[in-house]
């Protein structure tokens, strides 16, 4: 149900807790004690692991609370902050430091949230900290850490309870952190721009053309768009874009209830809100998709994979299921952006997951649409396999002109001069090359939280004549300031003729 890769390229993953048992013990004789747990007060068995990527390994992990339908991100330290969930759950902090032993495991605060936070999203800052925004019947917003504990965390944003109707399709509200330091807020059909230090919204910007809801449980997905640096002097003047593609109609979640599965939305908008009047432009996927999850490619490209063409989320609320993943390209020609991909056997539903890792391959997981853990007898069962989809630019065809990092400091600052070393067995020339950085999302329902790509400004590329033939130097820009990269770890991609390295993690320091 949730994802969250790491820096030491581990993925921590986690459910629920109030199902029962699962099929995954915990360790060294270790049980959950939870009085307030619907389904078990004892429970030996594990609802959260982490993931080895490398190792194709995993481990057990314990989470006392129940962390349904929950919400994360990460810190600039590389701490995995995680808030709400159900029951028990709704106001704990739950923390996660990454370790390179057999002993990190996840920490809990009780009761530190002002509110409960039950399908919420959370966002990275300029400043680190983490906005915590939303959730069911919860019109505010919040912060971690808080900077006086002694006082008031929480601020009122009438905005979402304007939005919510009558199938509450404004959980797991879209939030994108802009360039100007404001938040691009979008629930349902509307959005705005808030400038959360003041607790103001600035403006309101025009309302999604075909009125079909986008959020949760009519579950499209949205990203930012990469901010590309990479031949702009002035960073007031990047394009700031937001695609959101996917959907389902109004009412959707109720006709679904009854037994009546309306076709998904099969559009994406796009908004230039960097524009003085940024106006929606409207373009048709191959197919509709409700509950896809929408990833950036090291390329830059966007990969839509999961969900269905049917329904909406929700227990047993979807049909059809949609195997073929799909990939955008934002910069091609309006009428050759789409590209559907090879199918996966697997149907991911209800409550999938997935993440890019920083060798280019998508993870996927999950996918459990019924109450409960029902592997026999139903539509769809529980999933508990994870795969790996391959992106074309995997294919072997494009190991020639792959880069390979072989040298690069840990730490990237801001405006800051960095050279990375890499190979690559036939060079296409230094306009084939660019420098990404992006950031791994938080990912649960469809929406990929604090996700971002920024593309470097490249100052050179030269051949590196103190190693082999194959060997090249290209020195970039940091980005400009935090609005534009919030401090933490970033997976580094040197692009080239269309094909990405696999991924270097660089810190930017707060």
């Amino acid at each position: 149900m949730h994802m969250q890769l790491l820096h030491k390229n581990k993925i921590v993953m986690y459910d629920r807790t109030d199902f029962g048992r699962s099929n995954l013990s915990l360790s060294n004789g270790r049980c959950r004690i939870d009085p307030s747990d619907t389904a078990l007060e004892r429970d030996c068995t594990a609802h959260s692991i982490l993931y080895d990527v490398e190792a194709n390994s995993f481990r057990p992990l314990m989470v006392h609370t129940d962390t349904f339908c929950s919400s994360g991100a990460v810190l600039p330290n590389g701490m995995l902050v995680q808030t709400g969930g159900f029951n028990d759950g709704e106001r704990i902090i739950r923390t996660f430091a990454p370790c390179n032993n057999e002993r990190c495991d996840w920490t809990e605060h009780v009761n530190y949230l002002s509110a409960r936070r039950w399908y919420a999203t959370n966002q990275i800052l300029p400043d680190g900290r983490v906005i915590i925004l939303g959730g069911r019947r919860q019109y505010s917003y919040e912060f971690y850490p808080k900077r006086d504990s002694a006082s008031s965390n929480l601020r009122n944003l009438t905005f979402l309870r304007e939005t919510r109707d009558a199938s509450e399709d404004n959980l797991y509200p879209f939030v994108h952190l802009l360039p100007d330091g404001n938040l691009f807020i979008f629930t349902n059909t509307r959005s705005i721009l808030l400038d959360y230090v003041h607790n103001h919204v600035i403006k309101e910007y025009p309302q999604i053309p075909s009125a079909n809801p986008r959020n949760y449980p009519s579950s499209g997905s949205s990203i930012l768009l990469p901010l590309d640096f990479s031949s702009l002097e002035d960073p007031k003047k990047v394009v700031a874009e937001i695609i959101i593609c996917g959907g389902a109609p109004p009412r959707s979640y109720l006709h679904a209830g009854r037994g009546n599965f309306v076709h998904a939305s099969s559009t994406c908008g796009r908004l230039k809100v960097s524009d003085p009047h940024p106006v929606w432009v409207m373009e048709q996927m191959p197919f509709p998709r409700v509950m896809g999850d929408m990833l950036i490619l090291p390329t830059g490209d966007l990969m839509i994979i999961n969900g269905a063409r049917k329904g909406t989320a929700g227990w047993l609320l979807g049909r059809d299921p949609v195997l073929e993943p799909i990939r955008y390209s934002p910069h091609e020609n309006v009428n050759n952006r789409f590209s559907v991909m090879n199918p996966s056997t697997r149907p991911r539903m209800y409550h999938s997951t997935a993440v890019l890792v920083p060798d280019g391959r998508i993870i996927v997981g999950g996918s459990n649409p019924n109450e409960g853990y029902n592997f026999t007898g139903v539509l769809f069962p529980t999933d508990l396999s994870l795969e790996a989809f391959h992106p074309p630019y995997l294919a072997p065809h494009s190991a020639a002109i792959r880069p390979r990092i072989t040298n690069i400091g840990n730490v990237l600052t801001y405006g800051g001069s960095r050279d990375i070393l890499f190979t690559v067995s036939s060079f296409r020339g230094k306009n084939a090359i660019s420098v990404r950085i992006l950031s791994p999302s938080f990912s649960t329902h469809s929406f990929g939280m604090s996700q971002r790509m920024v593309v470097l400004r490249l100052n050179s590329v030269s051949q590196h004549h103190s190693h082999s033939q194959s060997a090249y130097r290209a020195t970039v820009t940091g980005p400009p300031t935090a609005r534009i990269a919030p401090p933490g770890y970033y997976m580094l991609f040197v692009v080239h003729a269309g094909v990405p390295s696999p991924g270097v993690w660089i810190r930017i320091n707060p």
